[in-house]
């Protein structure tokens, strides 16, 4: 592959290109405990023995930062939890919280997984923050936590966290990649410049924390090692060969409980099939987003559009501008990310992620609401998307 076009399409996307990208040699992870199957395996033990001032934390960091861009895509720390009474306290809360929703009728969305198959707690860092302020300051004050987060993204970070169980019988989830660009529909993500697609991996960190033992059968998430270089890849990944591809290549990693795995965004992954009859697989998905991503200036966008709303109406009525002129004003207006939500109250039933405020704006005028109509639609989905 030469030259990136500005905008990546769909008829772009070529196994062979994949198979070269993944070919390609990476950085030596030379800090590593053992490489596995190309990925590279650090002790946590012998990382919190690293001394101060930072020289070797900083070496450390730094070739984490090569393995997850240049590298395999994934980092695994053994032992990254020191403090396994907090793990074990925060286990019990979470399954406390599951049957919670249980009973309440909740939890059943997922993003990659059959509904209601698996259990999942959306906003699980609220949530334990909330039932269990010490419980929670004790499972996050983790400074390794802190090293690889700053490996990829720096300071200024802000985690957010979703647990998730795979009961016994839960089958495998499909190939993907992850937030932001790996949530749209090929056709959404065609709209976004190639730029973009290189982007999108450096605002988040993907990271998953074992509570419990997660032997091969109980299906701990599959990989595909080096995909995260394949530029196109969120076009690719949901192509028939590149599934068949991905089915014949990935590799698995067993993690004990304690143990984590962080990894680029765009590494094709996918959850494993839990083979046993009796365990719960638990794992804590931690997704770090980067301080860059925020706008200058805070915005009263519901304001806008309820302002916004009845002008537009009125020009599409008087023929003085029809939807399309509209859409672009709308633009300027809604706010046009599904994200950040409340995905208990606003899951994503119907895709992999819920319909935005500008979405609503352009069925409200397509359908010719009244004013107070949309500005009720609005407020409730506004309700809807609020911690």
């Amino acid at each position: 592959m030469t030259t990136a076009p500005h905008w990546w399409c769909v008829s772009d996307c070529r196994l062979a290109d994949l198979l070269a990208t993944i070919a390609a040699p990476g950085p030596a992870p030379l800090l590593a405990a053992e490489v596995i199957a190309g990925v590279p395996v650090y002790d946590g033990n012998t990382i919190r023995r690293l001394p101060d001032p930072p020289n070797s934390p900083r070496a450390l960091m730094a070739e984490w930062g090569e393995v997850l861009m240049h590298g395999a895509g994934i980092v695994v720390i053994r032992r990254l939890v020191d403090d396994l009474d907090a793990l074990d306290a925060a286990t019990a809360l979470f399954f406390r919280l599951i049957d919670e929703q249980r009973a309440a009728g909740q939890g059943g969305a997922d993003h990659f997984a059959k509904a209601g198959a698996n259990d999942r707690i959306w906003n699980s860092l609220q949530k334990h923050a909330l039932r269990d302020p010490e419980g929670f300051a004790r499972y996050y004050a983790n400074p390794l936590l802190t090293m690889v987060n700053q490996a990829w993204l720096g300071p200024g970070y802000q985690i957010t966290a979703q647990l998730n169980v795979v009961n016994p019988g839960g089958e495998a989830q499909m190939p993907h990649r992850d937030y932001h660009l790996g949530f749209m529909t090929p056709a959404q993500a065609e709209a976004f410049p190639a730029h973009v697609h290189a982007l999108s991996p450096v605002l988040t960190l993907q990271g998953a924390i074992a509570h419990v033992d997660m032997p091969s059968e109980t299906g701990p998430t599959l990989y595909l090692p080096f995909s995260q270089r394949y530029a196109p890849g969120y076009l690719a990944y949901g192509l028939p060969e590149f599934r068949e591809h991905f089915e014949r290549h990935h590799v698995q990693l067993p993690l004990a409980k304690g143990d984590a795995v962080f990894f680029n965004p765009a590494l094709f992954h996918a959850a494993g099939t839990n083979r046993t009859t009796d365990v719960r697989r638990m794992a804590n998905l931690l997704q770090v987003s980067s301080a860059m991503g925020r706008a200058m200036e805070s915005v009263d966008r519901e304001a806008m559009s309820r302002a916004v709303y009845p002008a537009l109406l009125g020009l599409i009525e008087r023929g003085a501008m029809d939807e399309e002129r509209a859409a672009h004003a709308i633009a300027a207006c809604a706010e046009g990310y599904a994200f950040p939500t409340n995905l208990d109250l606003d899951p994503p039933k119907d895709g992999l992620a819920p319909p935005s405020p500008q979405v609503l704006m352009r069925q409200a005028l397509n359908e010719r609401w009244v004013p107070q109509r949309f500005a009720d639609a609005l407020a409730a989905h506004s309700r809807s998307r609020q911690a």
